[in-house]
């Protein structure tokens, strides 16, 4: 049986932590933060859990994850 490649852009966004759970970056990060409050880009610093209806879609993306 043949390997099943990880599709590279779901490698990148994400993030597997030991006990198994999917970790996303909220959205908005990376462009437009100059005119944000300080508070506000703070928010930006964590991951944030995968929602359920989401995990078994990424799961099939990160079979080896």
């Amino acid at each position: 049986m043949p390997k099943i490649k990880t599709h590279k852009g779901a490698k990148k966004r994400f993030h597997v932590t030991g006990g198994g759970k999917l970790m996303r970056v909220k959205c908005g990060k990376s462009h437009l933060r100059r005119k944000k409050a300080p508070r506000t880009k703070r928010l930006y610093d964590g991951l944030m859990p995968v929602s359920a209806p989401d995990r078994k879609r990424i799961k099939k993306l990160l079979p080896y994850a």
